[in-house]
């Protein structure tokens, strides 16, 4: 059940206020290509976001990315110390059980709303229209709605557009635009949404079966590559046909490895995807993201099969149109 709402959702002013450079005082970032989430006031600023009770990961699968086991090695030292006072081992399950303050990482992957909030800053403008196709969680639409975006996702399963709205129903607040989201299938966007035209299509889609969602066969995460990728260009190309002249995109992925432990190449195909519907790349960011338990697993790992942590993700911005006017647009950062 979703918690009730403690504090309000983070401002821009207040971010602003703080006694940081003048790049990071008018864009909350500096505008670089380098996004480093393990920041501390990355940190900060996230958990101000999840303070105010947004819970990405209801209605969806507790253990869609992380194994309960990838926890950070504090976390292991606490299971350790547990162990040796019982005398035995203890599944994950006893442990947060016994200890759930000390469960650092929970099951559910869940979109970052620090990342959220610049896309929509740095891209978009309140009272804009923003797609997502690939909604899943509610964090892109509670985002949207907090910052004076008007929100429209799709989404195959419909607990979890019940879960968001439910969410919404908590957290929403007077004068905010009530985010939209609709049970369908992003192939048939346009018919989901009629009437959409957007000014940001902002998405972070499936890793091919890196993550399965659902057993439904229009699922992107139950195919095999070749079917994944053809049904993904299309869902891109009908996306971007609803994305309004002159306007931005923008595409959170990674790469991620096939059956013989070779990479996919799915940010290169994504871009190409997105050239081919008729939009260009015009950013590239890097997004690092804090290791968790990785450095325990990279070593294990590493040791047989030469195989680099992953600790990044891709942020790829498409422009459909001409750059300057997307960028006229917007007007100021606020």
């Amino acid at each position: 059940m979703a918690s009730l709402k403690t504090k309000p959702f983070p401002t821009f002013e207040a971010a602003a206020a703080d006694a940081r450079p003048s790049l990071a005082g008018r864009f909350l970032l500096p505008p670089f290509s380098l996004l480093d989430a393990r920041q501390g006031w990355w940190r900060e600023r996230k958990a101000a976001w999840l303070a105010s009770g947004i819970q990405s990961e209801l209605g969806r699968s507790d253990q869609l990315l992380f194994a309960a086991s990838a926890q950070p090695p504090a976390v292991y030292a606490a299971k350790n110390a547990l162990e040796a006072q019982l005398g035995r081992k203890l599944t994950w399950d006893e442990f947060a059980q016994a200890r759930p303050d000390q469960i650092r990482q929970q099951g559910t992957s869940v979109f970052d709303p620090v990342l959220c909030e610049l896309v929509y800053r740095w891209f978009s403008a309140p009272g804009q229209q923003v797609l997502d196709p690939f909604a899943g969680g509610s964090v892109r639409g509670i985002v949207a709605a907090a910052t004076g975006r008007h929100y429209a996702g799709v989404d195959l399963r419909q607990e979890q557009i019940e879960a968001n709205q439910a969410q919404w129903a908590l957290l929403g607040q007077p004068g905010m635009p009530a985010p939209r989201w609709v049970q369908g299938d992003a192939l048939h966007v346009r018919q989901a949404l009629p009437g959409v035209q957007a000014d940001l299509l902002f998405s972070c889609p499936p890793y091919g079966s890196l993550e399965r969602y659902s057993d439904d066969a229009a699922d992107l995460s139950t195919m095999r590559y070749p079917q994944f990728l053809h049904t993904y260009r299309q869902i891109i190309k009908e996306s971007v046909a609803l994305l309004r002249p002159d306007r931005f995109a923008c595409f959170v992925v990674g790469d991620f490895r096939d059956a013989k432990g070779l990479c996919r190449g799915f940010v290169a195909d994504t871009i190409a995807a997105f050239r081919d519907a008729g939009a260009r790349l015009y950013n590239e960011a890097i997004l690092v993201t804090p290791a968790g338990s990785l450095p325990i697993r990279a070593g294990r790992a590493f040791e047989v099969s030469r195989k680099l942590g992953k600790t990044h993700q891709h942020v790829l911005v498409f422009v459909k149109g001409d750059p300057k006017r997307a960028t006229q647009a917007l007007g100021e950062v606020r």
